[in-house]
């Protein structure tokens, strides 16, 4: 395959989150490879993701504000929004920006209360993330039992 791309990517295995719909929807990816203005991610549902995203790395703390650049059965190539037209590079536990933004503004620093109402949204988060998880187990059983008995 030819590099297309401005700058080399290093080949990465990371968990991420693409998080999009003002933060009501999230699925899980990996970060296959990576460079300072995109990625390449590996996802299951690529045809639910958005033009445009908020994608979380965990691992770095760190959420990129992304844009969807191809796509393909294995995977997606992301760019990432570039700082000085906008984007907004934020650290783990900032609340998502808006999709659209006029300018940007510095983000203001958490008061106490907030630190108690982020700690409670990321563990109804996890909370959520389990149950997600056990549902598509149950699917994916019910799956199987109704392909075995259509053969």
């Amino acid at each position: 395959m030819s590099e297309h791309r401005r700058e080399l990517r290093q080949r990465t295995f990371l968990k991420g989150r693409i998080i999009f719909n003002n933060g009501a929807s999230s699925m899980d990816c990996l970060v296959r490879d990576m460079s300072a203005s995109g990625a390449r991610l590996a996802l299951s549902q690529s045809a639910i993701l958005p033009d445009s995203f908020d994608l979380l790395i965990p691992a770095k703390e760190k959420t990129y504000r992304s844009s969807l650049c191809w796509r393909r059965s294995d995977g997606v190539g992301i760019v990432f929004a570039d700082e000085s037209a906008g984007a907004v590079q934020r650290s783990f536990n900032a609340v998502p920006a808006p999709t659209a933004t006029a300018s940007v503004l510095p983000e203001p620093a958490p008061a106490k209360d907030d630190s108690v109402t982020i700690l409670q949204l990321q563990r109804r988060v996890s909370e959520l993330e389990a149950e997600n998880t056990a549902l598509r187990q149950t699917l994916s059983e019910l799956l199987k039992v109704q392909n075995a008995s259509a053969t």
